[in-house]
């Protein structure tokens, strides 16, 4: 057979002629489901795929598994930074393990969420991968009870499959550089009270504090929202106190930058007058006229870790968690008055 592009699709009896070997040989060799066989046969067999211009039709692959090759993300928003980090992590390692991830935003309301996953579910996804989960969230409750493939990632109900970033490690390496530079005054803005991730920011600071025999009143401590008006807001309270705070954990980078926002409004200098540790460490941070002390957050090693145990038969329920890296810059500095 003339080893030529046709102009109708290319099967895998094609191959199977051009290459002299049986379907099922060409099937089985082109199932990226498993490692690609390096043997003179697989080698050959891939080229002349390729050569034929062979494309994989995962949609029909996959009703013969009974798979799609899909996967659902589910996140609040894309218009927050670290939700686009965090799909754009889960489609790379989908998409280099052969399958292809859909995203659906649903914002915070419980009811649009549960109807953003039936949607989902309706598209035949081989699984979920919720970045929404709120503690008091009752979809993973539902998943887990139909026996649905889902992952959590970034934030934990402490019973599903879960892969987050350690969120106390991460609030007491920001606490602890504070600490270190010689502040004592500390205050921290947080997220909602309905994210373990909040919660568990705030525990790592406090647990740092705790350590070097400081503080930290319950006044010191803001829930809000994770956006930039948030910290604005948060800013607000903070700063206009006559013993207003030499430094403040923002658990977010949204939240760090409307910190610095309403902080330049009073001329306050980041670094001498108030030091500011943001967290996720998003692209913008470094870019600012202050660069950002920041927690970075292993997107990458998250995606891949939930995609995998999405693909698991079985997969446990404990969380995984990926250690965060602090990574200092210039609005964090000594307070003025202490060498």
């Amino acid at each position: 057979m003339d080893v030529n592009k046709s102009e109708r699709a290319v099967t895998l009896k094609d191959i199977a002629e051009a290459s002299g070997v049986s379907i099922s040989t060409v099937s089985r060799i082109l199932d990226d489901r498993y490692p690609p066989s390096q043997t003179e046969n697989a080698v050959r067999v891939r080229r002349i795929a390729e050569q034929l211009g062979y494309r994989r039709n995962v949609y029909a692959s996959g009703l013969r598994r009974r798979e799609s090759g899909l996967i659902g993300v589910l996140v609040p928003r894309l218009t927050d930074a670290v939700m686009s980090l965090m799909f754009e992590a889960i489609e790379r390692a989908a998409r280099s393990r052969g399958m292809f991830a859909i995203v659906s935003t649903c914002g915070d309301d419980a009811d649009s969420q549960a109807e953003v996953v039936e949607s989902l579910l309706d598209r035949n996804v081989d699984g979920i991968i919720l970045a929404t989960a709120r503690v008091d969230d009752a979809i993973p409750e539902r998943l887990r009870q139909r026996r649905l493939p889902h992952v959590l990632v970034l934030r934990s109900d402490n019973a599903s499959p879960t892969v987050t970033g350690d969120d106390v490690l991460g609030g007491y390496l920001a606490a602890r550089h504070l600490i270190d530079l010689g502040h004592t005054n500390i205050a921290v803005v947080t997220g909602p009270t309905f994210t373990s991730s909040a919660h568990g920011r705030v525990n790592g600071a406090r647990r740092a504090l705790t350590e070097a025999s400081l503080d930290l009143p319950n006044d010191n401590i803001i829930f809000t929202g994770y956006g930039i008006e948030a910290g604005e807001d948060a800013a607000k309270e903070l700063l206009n106190r006559e013993n207003r705070p030499t430094a403040i954990f923002a658990a977010n980078d949204n939240l760090a930058i409307g910190v610095a926002h309403y902080a330049a409004q009073l001329d306050i200098k980041l670094g001498p007058d108030l030091s500011i540790v943001g967290y996720n460490d998003i692209p913008l941070v470094e870019k600012l006229s202050v660069p950002l002390t920041s927690v970075r957050v292993p997107f990458d090693h998250i995606a891949e870790k939930a995609v995998d145990m999405l693909r698991e038969e079985n997969p446990h329920s404990a969380t995984t968690s990926f250690i965060p890296t602090l990574i200092p810059r210039k609005s964090t500095a000594r307070p003025r008055g202490k060498s």
